[in-house]
Order: structure tokens, then C-alpha cells, then sequence
């Protein structure tokens, strides 16, 4: 049990860190998006592409997550 919980934990963390970077880099971008219009364009691309890493990301750590459980109680 205290397997599974450190797992988990590790895999949280990584997401928690995962969506910190993101906001981070975020609050850049849009601070650049408020000083330069000249490279609004690529900036907008590159917003599309964090938030869809973003959310691929988190999905796959759920999804880990979820195997980690199953093995877990596979066990017993």
C-alpha cells in the first residue's frame, strides 16, 4: 500500500510541476503579446501547442495513475 502511495504521489507531483511550468510560461507569453503585436501570431500558435501538451500530458498521468491502482489491486 505504501507503494501505490508513493506512485501516486510522484506522478501528482509531476503534474503539479507540469501545470506550474505551463502557467509560468503563460504569463510570459501574454506579457510579450502585451509589449510586441509583431510576433502576436507565433505566440498564439505557441499558446495552442503548451495547452495541448498540457492537457496530453495530464492525461497520461492519469492514465498511469489508473494502471498503477489496477496493478495494485490486481495483487490481492
Amino acid at each position: 500500500m505504501i507503494n501505490l502511495i508513493k506512485t501516486i504521489k510522484k506522478k501528482i507531483n509531476s503534474l503539479i510541476f507540469s501545470l506550474i511550468f505551463t502557467g509560468v510560461l503563460l504569463t510570459i507569453l501574454g506579457i510579450l503579446i502585451i509589449v510586441n503585436d509583431l510576433i502576436f501570431r507565433l505566440l498564439v500558435a505557441l499558446f495552442i501547442f503548451i495547452v495541448s501538451y498540457t492537457f496530453l500530458f495530464g492525461a497520461y498521468k492519469i492514465w498511469s495513475i489508473k494502471k498503477e491502482i489496477e496493478k495494485h489491486f490486481d495483487k490481492r
